[in-house]
């Protein structure tokens, strides 16, 4: 019988992150050098080299990897890229998202914002599961903005998720009734269709763990970067150290210990939804539908199927 030394170092791990450049994504990438080596996806080559660098900096390891989620084809050569280290990964953290406040196209004429958030990371995702461990969780950071009942975002001017099929939603149509406000229905609907694209495959592919954290209103993050100078001013060094103190808000370096529990949780937790404290919490009425969560991910893998 052999007896493994009790000093003996930990199995070497690894974790993607997606969006690790700035904000909640680089805080979240630094806590997980402390659990093994870092692949850093991005889509800013030299953004992702000063990451890199700090990590090695501190002792860590790190492996950049350039993507534009924006891109569909760029997100399936960067998948393959990945699967090509060989490295042995526990985790996979989808957090990369824009939330532009007019509306954007990308190359291919889609929706910027459904497709950066939605279609990017589903695809990625669905390109790594089949080279993912047993037991690895896999974690998308969503957004209660998709609840048309969520107080706080009908106050930002949000009205949730307006989801009408994928195709439409990469026209950039929604279901009508929605925020008169430019962007904001495509991001509620990408972060709609993230949080169903959790719940549907916690339940078909139970060999993973599969769940979601809303990290709170993080000001002063990069998901607002088109925004004007005052506004991005104001957030950063008006409403930043207000976040603490305010129920709902969060800052990127208490949301980075949330997502890296959940990330690298032992538990078996699967399909569930963690609020900005890392307690289970619940999603729209509509995404909580199983119907709905499950002909979500049918038609955007239908509609990627084409792409």
């Amino acid at each position: 019988m052999t007896v493994q030394n009790s000093h003996s170092p930990a199995p070497a791990r690894a974790w993607i992150i997606t969006g690790p450049t700035s904000g909640i994504g680089r805080r979240t990438a630094l806590d997980l050098a402390a659990h093994g080596t870092v692949v850093l996806v991005g889509r800013d080559p030299s953004r992702l080299a000063e990451v890199e660098q700090e990590i090695h900096a501190k002792g860590g390891r790190a492996v950049p990897v350039v993507c534009d989620f924006s891109d569909i084809q760029d997100v399936r050569r960067a998948a393959a890229d990945v699967v090509a280290l060989d490295l042995p990964i526990a985790g996979l953290l989808n957090n990369a998202g824009i939330m532009p406040t007019s509306e954007s196209r990308t190359a291919q004429g889609w929706d910027l914002a459904f497709t950066t958030n939605h279609l990017g990371p589903f695809a990625f995702t669905e390109a790594l599961a089949p080279y993912l461990r047993d037991g690895s969780n896999v974690v998308f950071v969503c957004s209660g903005v998709e609840d048309p009942e969520r107080k706080p975002a009908v106050v930002a001017g949000f009205r949730g998720g307006r989801y009408i099929s994928a195709e439409a939603s990469a026209r950039g149509e929604w279901k009508p009734g929605g925020s008169p406000r430019p962007g904001l229905d495509a991001y509620a609907t990408s972060k709609q269709c993230n949080l169903a694209t959790v719940l549907a495959l916690a339940l078909e592919i139970p060999r993973l763990h599969v769940n979601a954290v809303e990290p709170g209103f993080n000001p002063g993050t990069g998901l607002g970067r088109d925004a004007n100078a005052v506004l991005r001013f104001a957030a950063k060094y008006v409403l930043s150290p207000l976040a603490p103190l305010i129920k709902y808000w969060s800052t990127p370096k208490h949301a980075a210990r949330v997502i890296t529990r959940v990330l690298t949780d032992t538990s078996g937790a699967t399909g569930v939804y963690y609020d900005e404290n890392g307690k289970p919490m619940l999603g729209s009425t509509q995404v909580r539908d199983p119907e709905f969560s499950e002909r979500v991910v049918a038609e955007t893998r239908a509609f990627l199927a084409l792409a």
